[in-house]
C-alpha cells in the first residue's frame, strides 16, 4: 500500500474500477489547506457507456458540486495514471492547484506525453505537476488488468 494516504485512496478507487471491469484508474480531489477529500472516483466508461467517464472527470464533477463552483483553485488532484488530453483540459478549466499522478502514460498521456496540454499557449491554467507518485504500484495495476484480458 502507498505511504501517501491520498494516493492510497486513489489506488483503492483504481482497484474497485478493475473489479467492475473498468481500466483501473482512480482519482480524488483534496482541499489543499484542510486535507479534506472532496470527491473520489474510479473509471466508469464501460458501466455508464460514457467516453468521458474517466476517474478524473468524475472526481472533478463531484468536487465542483460539493464546492458549488466550477473552479477548484484551492484543490489538488491525485490520480493513478497520467491524465489524458481530455482530462488535462478539464483539470485546467477547473483551475486545480496541483496534480499528483502515479504511472506515466507514453501512449495516451496528455501531460508529460502526447499533447502536453499544460504546455500549450492556448491553455489558460497550468497546475503544479508531480509525476511518478507510487508509480510502480499504479503501473502494476494496469499491467495486471491488461494481462488478464489478453
Amino acid at each position: 500500500m502507498s505511504d501517501n494516504p491520498y494516493m492510497a485512496l486513489a489506488i483503492a478507487e483504481a482497484e474497485a474500477a478493475a473489479g467492475r471491469g473498468e481500466v483501473p484508474v482512480g482519482a480524488l480531489v483534496v482541499e489543499a489547506a484542510s486535507g479534506r477529500v472532496l470527491a473520489r472516483a474510479g473509471n466508469r466508461v464501460e458501466a455508464d457507456s460514457d467516453p468521458a467517464g474517466h476517474a478524473e472527470i468524475l472526481a472533478l464533477r463531484a468536487a465542483a458540486a460539493e464546492k458549488d463552483s466550477p473552479r477548484l483553485p484551492d484543490c489538488d488532484l491525485y490520480v493513478t495514471l497520467e491524465p489524458c488530453a481530455m482530462c488535462a483540459q478539464a483539470i485546467a478549466f477547473a483551475r486545480i492547484r496541483r496534480v499528483y499522478f502515479g504511472a506515466y502514460d507514453p501512449k495516451g498521456g496528455g501531460v508529460e506525453h502526447g499533447a502536453r496540454i499544460f504546455d500549450q499557449p492556448t491553455c489558460h491554467h497550468r497546475p503544479g505537476l508531480v509525476g511518478g507518485l507510487e508509480e510502480a504500484a499504479c503501473a502494476a495495476l494496469l499491467k495486471e488488468f491488461f494481462a488478464q484480458r489478453r
